[in-house]
Order: C-alpha cells, then sequence, then structure tokens
C-alpha cells in the first residue's frame, strides 16, 4: 500500500473467488464481484457495463453521491451477498434512500432491497420513538428523504400522536429517557422483564421533538397546528424548546448579561448566531392568543433578544405581545437592564412602549365609560376585583420607585411613565406618591418649580392617613403640597365625625320608634332588644371620636411648628391664600346613658380635646 492510500480503509469479500469490481465510497473501497451487484442494483449494472473495456479486467467504480455513505453502501453489499442484515430505526432511512438511488426495484429480484426498507419504515412509522430516531437520522440524507417524502411522513405520524389520547396507544413515554430502575422490573417465569412506561400528561411529548433541529421542529409545530392542537400545549412546547437551546432563558435577569454581550464575547454551544436565528424563530411559532404565552416567558424572550441583537421587527413582536397582558406581569421581570447607549441602569424607553401598547388595546376595546373612584376599602377585596388598568397601575407605580434612584432617570421620562395612567385607575396613589418621593430623594438637585411639577402627578386627596401622615412631615415635597395635605386630611376628619354624629341621631330616632312599635309587639322588641345595641353603638362612637379629636390636635401641632418654620404666618397666609379663625367650641350633650358625647357642626368648626379647647380651622379663600 502506497502512502497516498494510507488514509483509506478497504473492504473484501471473501468467497474464494477472486474480486472483480473495486468500488471507492468516500475514503473506503470495497473489493466485490460483478453478478450479485448487477443481480440487485440497475445504477450498478449501468455502471459496470460500462467501465468494462475487456473480459478480465477488474472494473473500479467510484460512488460520491450515494446516501449514508460508505456505512449505508456496506449494509447494501451485505444484503447483495444475501446476509441477512438487521433493519432499525436508525438505519432504515438510510438503506431505504440508497436503495433508490441504486434503483434497488423488484425488477432485479423478488424482495429487494427498496421494497423490504418500505415496507419497514411503515412498521416504524406505528410506534413514537421509533418515528423520532427515523426522523432525526432524515438530516444525514435530507434531499433524498424529502424526495421520498419520508421526512413528511415522519412528521405527519407524530402530529397524529401528539394530538390523540395518549393512553389509547402503546407508546413508550420518552425515546431519550434514561434506563429504567430495578424497582420498574417483574420477574415472569424467572425472567427479569422491563415495565413499559406510559405517557401521562399533556406534555408528554415536549421532551422527544426537544431532539430534533430547529427546521424539522419547525414543520412538526405547523403540523400541530393544522391537525387543530391547542394554542396551550404549542406554546409549552415553545417554552421547552426555548429553554433547551437559548442559556438566558435560564438566567435571572441581571447586568452580567448585558456585560457578557458588550464584551465581544460570543456565546457557545450554539453559536450566538444560532441562538438568535432560534429565538427569532420561536417568536413566530408563538400562538397570538391573548394569555397563552405567560407574561413572564415573554419579557425573558424580550431580554434575551436584546442581547442577542435579535432583528427590531422580532423585538417590536414582544413588545407588543408583553403590552398586550401587561396586567399579568411581575415588577421583577420589567427590570430589563439597557443594551442600548442610554445613560440609565434599565431600559426604560422599552417599558414605555410596552405601556403604551397596553393603552392603546384599552382604549380601543372599551366600550364602558371611565369608571369612577374606587374606595379605599375595595383594595382589601384582593387583585380579582381590580380591572387590568388598576394593576397595570399598581404595578408602574411600584417599577418607577424601583428605577427612581437612577441618578441618570431624567424628569420628563418619569413624568411620562406617571401620567400615562389615567387617574381613575388608582383607587389610591400611595404607590405614586412612594415613588415621587424616592425620586425626589435621589434627586435633590432639582429646582423647587420641578418639584412642584412632580408633586402635581400625585392627588393629595387620594391618599391614606397612613400616606398622608407621612407626606405632612415630609420636608422634600414643597410647602404647597403639605398643605393641602393637611387641609384634605382635616376635612376628611371632619366629614367622617359629622357622618358618624348622623348614625347616632338616627340611631336615637331608632329607639324611639322601636319604642313604640315594643308596646305594639312586644315580642318582637324583646328579641331585637334595641337599648341594649344603642349603648354598644355609643360606647364605639364615644371611642372613634376621642381618637379623632387627638389626631385633630396633633395634625394642629404639626401645623404650628411649620408655621413658626417660616419668617410669619401672615406672610404664609398671604402666600397661599388662607386666614385664620377661632371658633368656641360648642359641646353638645347627648342623653344617653349619662354619657355626654362631644359634637361637630358641619359649618366647618371641629371640637379638639375634650370639648372645652378652642380648636383653629383653615378656610380657603
Amino acid at each position: 500500500m502506497d502512502m497516498n492510500q494510507a488514509s483509506f480503509s478497504f473492504r473484501t469479500c471473501t468467497t474464494g473467488l477472486q474480486s472483480d469490481v473495486t468500488i471507492e465510497v468516500g475514503d473506503m473501497f470495497f473489493h466485490l464481484h460483478k453478478f450479485p451487484l448487477i443481480s440487485r442494483s440497475g445504477l450498478l449494472e449501468k455502471l459496470i457495463e460500462d467501465s468494462s473495456s475487456e473480459s478480465g479486467s477488474i472494473c473500479v467504480l467510484k460512488l460520491v453521491n450515494i446516501p449514508g455513505g460508505a456505512k449505508a453502501f456496506e449494509l447494501v453489499t451485505k444484503f447483495c451477498y444475501g446476509v441477512k442484515i438487521e433493519l432499525t430505526a436508525l438505519n432504515v432511512v438510510g438503506l431505504r434512500c440508497a436503495a433508490e438511488y441504486l434503483q434497488m426495484t423488484e425488477t432485479y429480484g423478488e424482495g429487494n432491497l427498496n421494497s423490504k426498507t418500505e415496507a419497514f419504515l411503515n412498521e416504524v412509522f406505528s410506534h413514537w420513538t421509533d418515528t423520532i430516531k427515523a426522523l432525526e437520522t432524515c438530516e444525514e440524507v435530507l434531499p433524498y428523504a424529502e424526495e421520498l417524502h419520508v421526512v413528511s411522513r415522519c412528521i405527519e405520524s407524530l402530529a397524529m400522536k401528539a394530538c390523540a389520547d395518549p393512553s389509547l396507544f402503546n407508546w413508550s413515554l420518552s425515546g431519550n429517557e434514561s434506563k429504567q430502575s430495578p424497582e420498574n422490573a417483574e420477574l415472569w417465569n424467572g425472567i427479569s422483564t422491563e415495565m413499559k412506561k406510559q405517557p401521562s400528561g399533556e406534555d408528554w411529548w415536549h421532551a422527544d421533538v426537544s431532539f430534533l433541529s430547529l427546521p424539522l421542529y419547525k414543520r412538526l409545530i405547523l403540523a400541530l397546528e393544522s391537525r387543530g392542537m391547542k394554542p396551550e400545549g404549542i406554546a409549552a412546547s415553545l417554552i421547552h424548546y426555548a429553554k433547551r437551546y437559548l442559556p438566558l432563558m435560564n438566567r435571572q435577569s441581571s447586568f452580567d448579561d448585558a456585560n457578557h454581550n458588550n464584551s465581544g464575547m460570543a456565546i457557545s454551544n450554539p453559536s450566538e448566531a444560532d441562538q438568535r436565528a432560534l429565538l427569532e424563530q420561536i417568536v413566530e411559532l408563538l400562538p397570538n392568543k391573548k394569555g397563552v404565552t405567560s407574561t413572564k416567558f415573554l419579557l425573558r424572550l424580550l431580554r434575551t433578544a436584546m442581547v442577542l441583537h435579535a432583528s427590531p421587527l422580532c423585538r417590536e413582536c414582544l413588545e407588543k405581545r408583553v403590552g398586550a397582558q401587561l396586567d399579568q406581569a411581575s415588577l421583577v421581570d420589567l427590570l430589563i437592564p439597557n443594551m442600548g447607549y442610554s445613560e440609565t441602569l434599565y431600559d426604560i424607553d422599552c417599558i414605555q412602549r410596552i405601556l403604551d401598547h397596553f393603552l392603546s388595546i384599552e382604549q380601543a376595546t372599551s366600550l364602558a365609560p371611565s369608571p369612577c373612584i374606587v374606595e379605599e376599602g375595595q383594595l382589601m377585596n384582593g387583585s380579582d376585583s381590580l380591572t387590568p388598568m388598576t394593576m397595570v397601575a399598581t404595578i408602574m407605580d411600584g417599577y418607577l420607585a424601583e428605577v427612581a434612584p437612577d441618578v441618570n432617570f431624567k424628569l420628563p421620562n418619569f413624568e411620562s411613565l406617571a401620567a400615562a395612567i389615567p387617574d381613575y385607575a388608582r383607587p389610591l396613589d400611595d404607590g405614586l406618591y412612594h415613588a415621587i418621593d424616592v425620586y425626589l430623594k435621589a434627586h435633590p438637585w432639582i429646582t423647587d418649580s420641578e418639584r412642584e411639577q412632580l408633586c402635581r402627578l400625585m392627588n393629595c386627596q387620594k391618599l391614606s392617613l397612613e400616606a398622608s401622615t407621612h407626606a405632612a412631615q415630609n420636608e422634600r415635597l414643597p410647602l404647597r403640597v403639605i398643605v393641602q395635605v393637611l387641609f384634605f386630611e382635616q376635612l376628611r376628619l371632619r366629614t367622617s365625625v359629622s357622618g358618624w354624629f348622623f348614625v347616632s341621631e338616627n340611631l336615637d330616632n331608632s329607639q324611639n320608634l322601636g319604642g313604640n312599635l315594643g308596646l305594639l309587639k312586644n315580642d318582637v322588641s324583646h328579641q331585637m332588644n334595641p337599648a341594649k345595641d344603642h349603648v354598644m353603638v355609643v360606647e364605639d362612637i364615644k371611642q372613634r371620636v376621642l381618637d379623632l379629636e387627638m389626631e385633630c390636635s396633633n395634625m394642629k401641632e404639626e401645623l404650628q411648628k411649620l408655621v413658626k418654620s417660616k419668617s410669619s404666618w401672615k406672610i404664609f397666609a398671604k402666600k397661599f391664600g388662607f386666614r385664620k379663625k377661632s371658633h368656641p367650641c360648642c359641646p353638645k350633650a347627648s342623653k344617653s346613658d349619662g354619657i355626654k358625647v362631644p359634637t361637630s357642626s358641619v359649618n366647618g368648626q371641629q371640637n379638639c380635646g375634650n370639648g372645652e379647647v378652642n380648636c383653629d380651622t383653615l378656610k380657603i379663600n
């Protein structure tokens, strides 16, 4: 053997006769005999006849494009010599294509390789696991397998089985599962046999098809859609496939991803280009039905698309999908690191586009007028009673509070995000107030006019008692805002006290009416016992009024401290249009078991202490 042939391998048929034909396939030489070959293959018969110039000479042939290469041709030669070969799901596709290429039809012998491989393929299609294996081997001989419709038949067989009830068929759970444990084996006549697992759940096929290449997997998904599979099943399979081949999908949002991308290092196995192509195909295949794909997965896809520099069309599609179901998002998933040239830590512009898309959908689909302001107590009923707009308002207020510490977060961007939410969507403005407070703390250099402009975003009348108490002592807020908070809180207390005394008067009337009715119907009045109920209600009202008086007194002290911190009360009153008036408190006794309850008149006078101290009341000109 010379040096030029040192890298080649040889196969020789040992029949006792000298070989008269040498066939080169790739880097392998086969020393064979003409008669077994021409009796089975039409192509080899033609090639041997054309190359035989004189009798007795050795014929040399070279097969370049034979499907399956030398491995498949070696099995073909064994078949031609009558050696029994074992057909499996892993070699039948290659042999079927090679038999077609070599023209091994029934014309050249009954039961030829062409018909045998075709019959075995039909058996393979009846088993889920074997069909998966056969489809994977189609990659090696793809053009020939496509021409013979082997790929399409494999995909149709898998789609039919995935859409059917797996419990009706004898399929194994996974074609790529590990060996079964000993406890899954049982003894029959002393022989150990493995128990075959049955598929369970609607996602039993996801792991198997995730081993397919992207082109074949895409064709399978399209076949499942055409067969009417539910969008939820298709979306779940796509999520499983994406998490398998996109490593960034399994990471939490962090700036390490951005730094890794900016360092110029390519993502290994698969490459960054392959991951980008895969991600774009996944986005294209995702069902369009709202809510089928979780918002969390969509946001992770969007973050990964930014890292991999996916096409603008792909990112825009993901932003619209997230915007359509923004009310289902969580705050941590919205914190997308900035991959562009902006100075902010998080991608504020992306969230603005998502929010704008959500608002455009809500405005287009909203048929009813904007709801009124929701009462504070309704927030205790849980998120199920909240509208999507209210849920998005809560999410965006939390988002603003998270990104507000960024010193590069510009005031116009903050105002744009906060003002995009309609006023009726916020039952309370506590979340917005918290975000504004965080922003003011992180940006102490903004001017007084900018502070007032920022505070106009919130409605002081919609702050809870806790938020109002905090705002009244917040030195970062403009003075005008503090005064408005104090005024609305005093107005709320006055209204509450007046309402409770209105209820007390109604209870007095109810007692008198109940007494008259008791003379007529003794048994009914005895069961209801209105006198006992009235005593309990009055005791409760007494305690509440005392609490309110204490709060009013504390607010008065805070207001006096605030006034003393300025040059004079006159300048304060002139600047904000307030005047100070003192009214004597007029205690009013309620004859109920000897309990004296101080009252507050509706015209604006309010009691403090035990009904003997004058209370300063603020009035607006």
